[in-house]
């Protein structure tokens, strides 16, 4: 039993290792991301030109059944403060349901305002977003191409703010910052949207002041059409095409331009099960464009310092199988330090990553002058101090069905690209409970998350019965989440 104590003992430690080089490496951005801040300069990232000339811009609005938001982002791109004899609009619809309609109906308006839009159907769904880009390419007439995803409303000046950064010819990539159209619609959009702000000024800005490789999120950015075509073009052997063709393009020698400054407003996920397959869908592509991509980067003249980095960011979703088994040998670590009469105090050391993770979303989202504009400290301090162990709470609960999506990404399973269903809610008296796009049944993975709960409830009272409560804290974080997942899933299941 001995030999069992000491390899659940070696196993905690080697994960709860990782775990803490993956927070260090956060801080390090953070660290990269302070020192930009303090150069006014680099901070506007001001491209130094005007846009004397305006290039003729394709706008490509990748859609699939999106009927509760497909008018307001065809308006919003229509009222570009741009000529309008250099806009193509791409309106590329997928949709099996009456978004056909909607769009057909939005395209014979502004044809008749004197607009340069399209609705391009395909045949079949084959290649999903990233095949619907690609069928699109031979069709474009500009040489910029802006993406822009179904849920967001990018403002009037846009392109008049982005579009100068393409007089350096060494930029492939524009990239702006996401925006929350309905952060304080829920805990969970508010808790969406303190993860995803660390990506937006954190990860991104970081990167970029440490001039390591960052990435096109998909959407609100615009590529130099020949940076697509040196790069190789889409791909759809991933579910992240847009983190595969962001690393080829960096590999050929493009540059990705971050613009922190420049907000792009969306619609976060606002129900469970619709936020659940859009971070199965990130988790299992960003583990696809590594097993794709990493043989790639280590075989390029690339520096060590990017090479290493750069493995952390393609690895980065493999962070919630290690949060997953962290928190499952957590419970029989409790009887291997008792056994081996070990003080489990050994442990203290690793606080280092939880303090360096509580600063770097504590400066993206209190102190964030982008992401927190109408700042009043104390106020923000407490609803921090209140949300963040909510937010822990919540990620080590989708560990389980990240995991999942993570392992299928290295094994070579395909699935399905499911996107993530929008119902046009931007302040708390929208509602998506008549929606038509919800999930009509209840996973495997949520019974197992019903059951993990109830895993870490018992390792509570372990706890206390052993007399060792130095984990009890954990253990109830992780029922909570574990909890609170199983919870949402199950409501909002066929919301009526």
């Amino acid at each position: 039993m001995t030999a069992v104590y000491y390899i659940i003992l070696a196993a905690y430690s080697l994960v709860l290792i990782y775990i803490t080089i993956y927070c260090l490496i956060q801080f390090q951005l953070l660290f990269y991301y302070q020192k930009s801040h303090h150069r006014p300069a680099e901070r506007k990232n001001d491209p130094q030109q005007s846009l004397h000339q305006h290039p003729l811009v394709t706008v490509q609005l990748p859609v699939y059944n999106e009927r509760y938001v497909i008018a307001r982002l065809i308006d919003a791109v229509c009222a570009f403060v741009y000529p309008k004899s250099k806009i193509e609009i791409q309106i590329l619809d997928d949709s099996t349901d009456d978004t056909v309609a909607i769009v057909a109906g939005k395209v014979k308006e502004y044809q008749d305002k004197g607009f340069d839009i399209v609705q391009i159907r395909r045949e079949n769904r084959k290649g999903y977003k990233a095949g619907a880009l690609r069928d699109a390419m031979p069709k474009t007439k500009g040489a910029f191409i802006a993406i822009f995803d179904a849920d967001f409303l990018p403002e009037p000046d846009f392109l008049t703010r982005t579009m100068p950064y393409f007089n350096d010819p060494e930029i492939g990539v524009v990239q702006t910052r996401w925006e929350h159209i309905n952060r304080d619609y829920s805990l969970l959009t508010r808790l969406q949207a303190m993860q995803l702000n660390v990506h937006f000024t954190i990860e991104q800005q970081g990167r970029r002041a440490a001039d390591q490789m960052l990435q096109f999120n998909g959407t609100a950015g615009i590529w130099r059409k020949k940076t697509i075509e040196d790069a190789g073009g889409w791909a759809d052997d991933t579910l992240t095409e847009d983190l595969d063709l962001s690393i080829r393009a960096q590999l050929k020698g493009w540059k990705i331009q971050y613009l922190e400054d420049v907000g792009s407003p969306a619609e976060l996920p606002a129900e469970m099960n619709g936020f659940k397959s859009q971070q199965f869908r990130w988790m299992k592509g960003g583990a696809e464009t590594a097993k794709k991509m990493l043989p790639a980067v280590w075989q390029s003249p690339l520096p060590m310092r990017k090479k290493i980095h750069t493995t952390f960011h393609l690895l980065s979703s493999t962070l919630f199988v290690f949060v997953f088994m962290l928190g499952i040998l957590s419970v029989p670590l409790l009887l291997a330090v008792r056994g081996l009469h070990i003080d489990t105090n050994i442990f203290s050391v690793f606080i280092i990553g939880t303090l360096s993770i509580i600063w770097v979303y504590y400066v993206a989202n209190v102190t964030n002058e982008f992401t927190n504009p109408k700042k009043s400290f104390w106020r923000d301090l407490v609803k921090f101090t209140f949300l963040f162990p909510v937010f822990l709470a919540m990620s080590m609960g989708l560990s389980l069905h990240n995991t999942i999506a993570v392992l299928q990404g290295y094994w070579g399973r395909k699935s399905e690209f499911v996107r993530t269903p929008k119902f046009n809610i931007q302040s708390i008296r929208d509602s998506f409970r008549k929606s038509t796009y919800h999930s009509k049944s209840i996973r495997w993975t949520t019974i197992i998350e019903g059951l993990l709960c109830l895993y870490f409830v018992y390792a509570v009272f372990l706890g206390y019965r052993l007399h060792d409560r130095s984990m009890v804290l954990f253990h109830v974080l992780l029922a909570i989440g574990y909890g609170s997942i199983f919870f949402y899933s199950i409501k909002h299941v066929n919301v009526k």
